[in-house]
């Protein structure tokens, strides 16, 4: 597959479209989401939930993502999620450990996606930790937890079993082309960027491979 069709989830927030800017890999379109607003998912390969989603709205998506996901298709979730829409995983809020203690590690990282950055420049924006992620994820069965934190909870999580289709999950660790107003730490930009990049490779290949 030559270009993936993405759909990112908006709530109008100012400067969304600096996260993810089309390029001949992926074209992106956005969704401001809204009460009873229609959801059609078919043309599309990619939905993505960046920081800042409305979840309660997703909820109420959740049979239409369901689907998606059964058709094959990819989800990434870059938000901490707090109803119960995502197939198979559950997001735990917990900022009960100190930021200043917080390491992000890899654990099983069969794609390679450590190629694409630096796991140090993701540990630190400005000398301070803990700014990426927040909480953790309980995987779902079978799924491959990439990153964990210094207490060996998952904060990336790549699962394949629990759908037709590949959900790319984080715990709050926001990903994009652009770092937007997260950080403008040069090096953490990059992480990030080389990272969600390395993600993109990824699912194009997921979907050579599957056709």
């Amino acid at each position: 597959m030559s270009t993936l069709n993405a759909l990112v989830f908006s709530n109008g927030i100012e400067g969304i479209e600096q996260l993810y800017r089309s390029d001949p890999g992926v074209q992106y379109d956005f969704l401001t989401l809204g009460p009873d607003h229609p959801h059609d998912f078919t043309a599309y390969d990619l939905l993505i939930a960046p920081n800042g989603t409305d979840h309660v709205a997703l909820y109420q998506m959740r049979r239409e993502i369901a689907e998606f996901l059964e058709e094959g298709k990819t989800l990434f979730c870059f938000d901490g999620w707090f109803t119960d829409w995502v197939p198979g995983n559950r997001w735990v809020m917990d900022n009960s450990q100190k930021s200043k203690e917080v390491r992000y590690h890899i654990k099983d990282d069969p794609f390679e996606l450590r190629r694409h950055f630096r796991i140090e420049d993701l540990n630190f924006s400005h000398g301070i930790s803990g700014w990426w992620a927040c909480g953790y994820i309980e995987p779902g069965p079978g799924a491959i937890t990439v990153l964990v934190d210094t207490w060996k909870r998952p904060l990336l999580v790549i699962d394949a079993q629990s759908t037709n289709g590949l959900m790319v999950l984080t715990a709050s660790g926001p990903l994009g082309n652009s770092s937007y107003a997260t950080t403008d730490d040069a090096k953490a930009h990059q992480a990030m960027a080389g990272l969600y990049q390395g993600l993109i490779q990824f699912v194009k290949q997921m979907n050579v491979l599957s056709v």
